[in-house]
């Protein structure tokens, strides 16, 4: 999966979000700042955004994903 198709799906699901995509291969690290994170256990976020590549994480096509998921006033602090 490339760095564009990740930000793509990423982007698709949380219009508002900015994403930085770092790492190669298969272990990838998303640092994504939405505003759809508010009020959210960080659980949660990392959670709704594992869903989004359910099945490339179960095919072993990614393998490991590090997520930092933040709201725009958390990034700003």
């Amino acid at each position: 999966m490339t760095e564009n198709e990740v930000i793509a799906r990423i982007i698709s699901a949380l219009p508002d979000a900015s994403v930085e995509v770092s790492g190669a291969d298969c272990h990838l690290t998303l640092n994504i700042v939405s505003e759809t994170f508010a009020g959210k256990a960080l659980l949660a976020r990392h959670r709704s955004i594992q869903a989004l590549f359910k099945d490339e994480l179960a095919s072993g096509e990614l393998h490991a994903l590090s997520l930092v998921t933040k709201t725009p006033n958390e990034a700003a602090a």
